[in-house]
């Protein structure tokens, strides 16, 4: 693997990451101040607005890097987004906060996909399953950052402290990503020979948005989009509805702020310690039964915490949970990777991580209605739970003969 691609795009997906957890560590603050008169309502709304907006970018980002390059895409993913999070610092209102995420959210929703698939392409057959899981450990060490920042930022600044923090690293990460992130062999066209520009442009030029969709639905691999599109709803309904109300939900059973948001961060150390494992553990076994196998005990872990324990054990119960809900639909990403080609890798990965947008928009909304009802705690934990065992039953459904390439049945 070049030596460039990794930390560049690690360091990519780790400004993403922030955006994780940043509505999980300042709205507790925004409703317990009463600014903008909020409510858990119309903070679910700004939330879903910038859901939206990343699954928009992810179809569309997505798809269109397989027609541009998979550098061009990246490089204005991590600028694009990178503006409308400093401008949420400024927003005089929950709405223009709202909307200022729906567009923040077109270039957070186009990095990971295009970030994968760059990565993807540089790494050896046989590690592929860890490099994907190892560029996510940025997703969750930039969550890690922003739920220690929100303790530490928000008594002393303020919560919109938090987004220009977040905003800044851009300021360098995008001139290194202009002058030394290399571009997909797919797409190398200045200083390749005649053939391989030819190959290019037969390969790659020619093809029109419809077609890359459409060859997601070919034959031997339209039962897998499907099966992908499912686990990836099911698998971010289950992020972004813990990270988005894991706090507040562990308020109504009784914890204080400081200790929610250190369930907050300790969710995510135990991402970032289960994609360690995830990636190895697939690229042994194959990365089929290990996503089952994540999706499963995730299921049992949600359930378990449902049961009041004490602080230790919550925190334990905590941290196992992040080790397999995170990396579980980060091997659907790996399982994607494999499946399709280099010729429309980052279209499948882009439409599986846009369907699994409308997963991401539902989990906040599901943890509102949630609270709003009095039902948080212990329903919310066995309605996530719920959801990581049908998770598993649609990644065992893409069916043992589908193979890297989209050959099989």
């Amino acid at each position: 693997m070049n030596k460039r691609v990794l930390p560049l795009g690690w360091t990519a997906v780790l400004l993403d990451g922030f955006d994780l957890v940043v509505l999980g560590t300042v709205l507790p603050v925004l409703l317990e101040s009463g600014q903008w008169d909020i409510t858990p309502a119309s903070a679910s709304v700004a939330s879903t607005a910038g859901l939206v907006g990343m699954m928009l970018g992810a179809m569309a980002i997505g798809t269109v890097t397989d027609l541009i390059g998979r550098r061009k895409a990246l490089i204005a993913s991590v600028a694009g987004f990178s503006v409308f999070t400093l401008l949420c610092a400024a927003a005089p209102s929950i709405e223009v906060f709202g909307g200022l995420r729906f567009l923040a959210g077109l270039g957070l929703g186009g990095c990971l996909p295009t970030a994968i698939a760059l990565v993807d392409e540089f790494a050896p057959e046989r590690r592929r399953g860890r490099a994907t899981t190892l560029i996510m450990t940025g997703y969750h060490v930039g969550a890690v950052l922003t739920a220690l920042l929100g303790i530490v930022v928000i008594p002393s600044l303020g919560w919109r402290a938090l987004f220009v923090i977040g905003a800044t690293p851009a300021l360098v990460l995008v001139p290194l990503m202009v002058a030394l992130l290399p571009e997909s062999g797919a797409f190398r066209a200045e200083g390749a020979s005649a053939g391989q520009a030819s190959v290019r442009r037969v390969s790659v030029g020619r093809l029109s948005v419809g077609r890359l969709v459409g060859s997601l639905f070919r034959p031997g691999v339209r039962r897998a989009t499907v099966a992908f599109w499912v686990a990836s709803f099911m698998g971010l309904l289950l992020v972004y509805g813990l990270n988005t109300w894991l706090p507040q939900i562990m308020r109504a059973a009784g914890y204080p702020l400081g200790a929610a948001l250190g369930l907050l961060l300790t969710l995510n150390v135990g991402a970032v310690v289960g994609l360690l494992v995830a990636g190895a553990v697939a690229d042994r076994v194959g990365v089929r039964p290990a996503t089952v196998g994540w999706f499963a005990a995730s299921a049992v872990f949600l359930g378990l915490l449902s049961v009041k324990l004490p602080t230790v054990g919550v925190y334990a119960a905590v941290f196992v949970a992040g080790c397999f809900v995170f990396s579980a639909q980060v091997l659907v990403y790996a399982y994607v990777g494999r499946v399709y080609d280099d010729g429309n890798r980052a279209t499948g990965l882009g439409w599986t991580a846009g369907v699994g947008r409308i997963g991401a928009i539902c989990g906040p909304v599901l943890g509102g209605a949630l609270l709003t009802a009095g039902l948080a705690h212990p329903w919310g934990f066995y309605a996530f739970g719920l959801v990581a065992a049908l998770g598993a039953v649609a990644v065992a459904a893409v069916g043992r003969g589908v193979r890297a390439g989209g050959g099989g049945a």
